[in-house]
């Protein structure tokens, strides 16, 4: 199992980012949160297997339709030990 948290940054807000990360997470399989952070950026916590946490961080490089990915930040974090993918 592996846990990372991500700050995604460039048009992330008010594009749908955050339903269309859940729908990708629920396809992948991963399971964690994510929500818009005052400064304009999305956060994510996102635990899974090794591949399934790739897979989604590779999706996050891409991003939905209408948003513009910046830059995708990263790094191991505890697993919290999430059920599903919650949007705050």
């Amino acid at each position: 199992m592996r846990a990372v948290h991500v700050v995604v940054t460039g048009l992330v807000q008010g594009v749908g980012f955050r339903w269309s990360a859940r729908d990708a997470a629920e396809r992948i399989g991963v399971s964690g949160w994510v929500r818009n952070r005052p400064d304009g950026s999305v956060e994510l916590h996102v635990e899974g297997g090794g591949a399934a946490v790739g897979a989604i961080l590779s999706w996050l490089r891409q991003g939905p339709a209408g948003a513009r990915v910046d830059a995708v930040a990263a790094e191991d974090a505890a697993v919290e030990g999430s059920i599903g993918f919650a949007i705050h």
